[in-house]
């Protein structure tokens, strides 16, 4: 147990807080590893979701191989604390490229481009770099399955002409192509979500065959998403897929289909600090937007969040957070001042970027307390 914890409950945290119950999380890693195992594909995490250690430390313990990143702050936490094979799947920044480069004479780090520009910048640097005996940056082709936010299309020819211009370059390797089915997220039902998974294998599999047509090794094929990987039938012809959030989970993919509720591991805790304007069916607790982020879930009506029915969690009460601000959280039930609550946030990922840490928990007991990276320097 790291210093400061002590011999303490979810009842002693002062809050907000970021609570991590151990168990479901152990349980969530072994689960999505056995999954991927089903699926005939590496794992390959997607550590924006936890953005800590002490988590993807376990899920290499359990057969992940390599790890995704958002940020370069991210990137460089994680190649400190000795992970390598580390796939940065945001398109190149050219604000960033010494600082990307600069990692790429670390553990092997994966850039991503989808434009010719970014490959051009990225030869150029390479060839800087070559003189001082660095090996090749090692670049990975975004490709867009139909989400339409960022990637090159699979089915046009500037995928072939930028695959080609990283072939050709002496100073970078072609190390794979990703895709992200990011719309899985708007679809409606499970048999939805399945359609989005395997919209996204076909455009994986057939960029694949289209490079390998004009003499290009495409390198490893990636897919990813948590409700996607969670769904899919078959990845038949894919090598490795990139979940994120299967680690924590939260409401949104318990209205996906991905989870139940029990397992969803990570909870914000909060305290009541008035009741009294609102009357006896509304509260005010410190669970604003800086604790929740303000994204408003799948529900109709909306809202930022779930209460558990106690601090032990077990199931969702009937309560709700209806409305935040940057520290106020207004909340329905029966609540007086000092009641803590318990809160299932709707966007694991955003709720823990407001965290410095996570109070870890088995049962009500708190066990440790792990760092969170969330600097984006």
């Amino acid at each position: 147990m790291n210093a400061g914890c002590g011999k303490r409950t979810l009842h002693d945290l002062p809050t907000p807080a970021l609570a991590l119950d151990l168990d479901v999380l152990e349980n969530n890693i072994g689960a999505m590893q056995r999954r991927a195992g089903a699926l005939g594909v590496r794992l390959r995490p997607h550590v924006k979701s936890h953005k800590c250690v002490e988590v993807a430390k376990l899920q290499r313990a359990r057969g992940a191989a390599g790890i995704t990143v958002s940020t370069l702050a991210e990137a460089r936490m994680f190649a400190e604390a000795g992970f390598d094979d580390i796939l940065w799947a945001f398109p190149l920044n050219l604000s960033r490229l010494d600082e990307a480069t600069g990692l790429s004479r670390r553990a092997s780090f994966g850039i991503a481009v989808e434009s010719r520009a970014a490959v051009a910048a990225l030869e150029s640097a390479a060839a800087r770099m070559a003189s001082a005996g660095t090996p090749p940056i090692r670049v990975w082709l975004e490709i867009d399955c139909g989400y339409g936010r960022t990637g090159l299309p699979g089915a046009g020819e500037e995928l072939v002409q930028v695959a080609a211009h990283v072939a050709e370059a002496p100073n970078l390797a072609l190390c794979g192509c990703f895709t992200h089915g990011g719309h899985a997220y708007q679809a409606g039902s499970a048999a939805a979500i399945r359609a989005v998974a395997e919209e996204e294998r076909r455009a994986m599999v057939g960029a694949g065959e289209r490079l390998r047509a004009a003499g290009i090794d495409p390198g490893a094929l990636s897919v990813g998403s948590t409700p996607g990987v969670s769904h899919a039938r078959t990845l038949a012809g894919i090598d490795e897929a990139r979940p994120g959030n299967y680690a924590l989970y939260d409401y949104t993919q318990v209205s996906l289909g991905s989870c139940e509720v029990r397992d969803c591991a990570v909870s914000v805790l909060s305290t009541v600090v008035s009741s009294a304007p609102l009357g006896k069916d509304r509260a005010v607790a410190d669970c604003g937007a800086l604790a929740l982020s303000k994204d408003l879930g799948p529900d109709d009506p909306p809202h930022y969040g779930r209460i558990f029915a106690s601090l032990e969690a077990g199931g969702l009460g009937e309560g709700k957070v209806v409305s935040v601000s940057q520290e106020h959280g207004q909340v329905t039930g029966a609540f007086s001042v000092g009641d803590k609550l318990r809160i299932l946030p709707n966007h694991a990922c955003l709720t823990v970027a407001h965290f410095d840490y996570f109070d870890v928990v088995r049962g009500a007991e708190v066990v440790d307390r792990w760092k969170i990276g969330r600097e984006r320097g």
